[in-house]
């Protein structure tokens, strides 16, 4: 049986995602696979290549044949040179970068207020202070002139 090394496409349309899989060549490109040996992500910012070193290592030395696309992915990781016994068998595949995680804010943290709002509140306060000011003068004016009045119409009578 001839035995293959190549991608199975996964993922929606426009995002595609790849297995890794040892299959029969006889089989369609997304058939039924042997062994699923890795992954690939062409999508993501650096490409994400896992491969499973000791099968790819153990699937090539029983003669399976990778397609022309997983050996440039063997190359990558570095299982390709160590096959053949040629060239350097460090892997040339730059490490995913971690995300960092969402943290919460503890429980007896204060959100505090910026300075616009503090400034846009005393606005108010004063326009407000300001607006019952007048108010307030008016109505001391208007209630002393009476008692005034009166006090100056008792001193003309008498």
């Amino acid at each position: 049986m001839a035995v293959k090394i190549r991608l199975t496409r996964m993922g929606k349309i426009r995002a595609p995602f790849y297995r890794v899989v040892v299959a029969d060549s006889r089989t369609r490109r997304d058939g039924r696979a042997i062994e699923e040996i890795g992954i690939y992500h062409p999508t993501r910012e650096p490409s994400v290549v896992e491969i499973d070193s000791e099968r790819a290592q153990y699937w090539l030395s029983v003669g399976a044949q990778p397609t022309d696309q997983v050996k440039a992915l063997l190359k990558l990781t570095g299982d390709w040179a160590k096959f053949t016994g040629e060239g350097s068998t460090e892997s040339s595949v730059k490490p995913q970068q971690e995300k960092e995680g969402f943290t919460a804010p503890a429980a007896d943290s204060v959100v505090k207020e910026t300075k616009k709002d503090d400034e846009a509140e005393q606005a108010e306060e004063k326009s407000d202070e300001a607006a019952e000011a007048p108010a307030e003068d008016k109505a001391d004016e208007t209630a002393g002139a009476p008692a005034e009045e009166s006090a100056e119409a008792g001193s003309e009578e008498s």
